[in-house]
């Protein structure tokens, strides 16, 4: 009986060394059937596809998710220039920041958001002009004035440019801003940015200058 046990486990252990053999009715597995091409293939895609997990969580964390306005400015530009496709050096101007859901309202934040990345890139090294230049340079006894928003003191046009737009979309505790580089001819998206300012605020009203006034109680004279 002793030997009977002892062939058994050798008879178990060379179809184990060899690749076991799996018959059924209508399937026939064997272990040496394995496709070990496909299974290295599909284990690389994994680990591409991890490694650029990594890389898109290190970019979230130390790029796109800032605390301050200045560090959320720097984080557009940067991806702007790192992200175009430009290859030429035509004249860009850039438009207000506007509303996500009305992309006909803006705000002080919009506008300054626009200004800031006109700085931002133009010190980078971008063409910007600025199509808000009189034809003339007008003056009062206040001070003397070339940039407007009159349409009518305006230039009729302007030189084949390419176009930077921006929006934003306030939500709990953040605002999500996203800019791009559009030629106007085509709509091609020749470079683009997003970035997160995370202000922690409760109420962004502060931010936006749309707090509501404070409720006023009438004093009256008691009867």
């Amino acid at each position: 009986m002793h030997k009977f046990f002892k062939n058994l486990f050798l008879t178990g252990l060379v179809l184990g060394l060899s690749g076991c053999t799996y018959i059924s009715n209508n399937h026939t597995f064997t272990t040496k059937n394995v496709d070990t091409k496909s299974v290295q293939a599909a284990d690389t895609k994994v680990q591409r596809s991890k490694k650029r997990m990594e890389i898109a969580t290190d970019m979230e964390k130390n790029v796109k998710i800032q605390t301050s306005f200045e560090s959320t400015i720097n984080s557009l530009a940067t991806q702007m220039l790192e992200n175009t496709k430009m290859q030429t050096n035509k004249p860009v101007l850039f438009t207000s920041f506007v509303r996500l859901d009305n992309f006909k309202k803006t705000s002080e934040f919009g506008r300054v958001y626009s200004e800031s990345m006109i700085n931002e890139l133009s010190n980078r090294g971008f063409n910007v002009i600025d199509f808000r230049g009189q034809v003339n340079v007008s003056i009062n006894d206040k001070g003397e004035y070339f940039i407007t928003r009159d349409i009518k003191k305006l230039k009729k046009s302007i030189q084949d440019t390419y176009i930077v737009v921006g929006t934003y979309s306030r939500q709990y505790k953040k605002v999500i801003l996203n800019a791009r580089v559009i030629d106007n001819h085509s709509g091609r998206i020749l470079s683009s940015s997003r970035s997160t300012y995370l202000h922690g605020l409760r109420n962004d009203c502060v931010i936006f200058k749309d707090c509501k006034a404070a409720r006023k109680i009438s004093i009256v004279e008691e009867k």
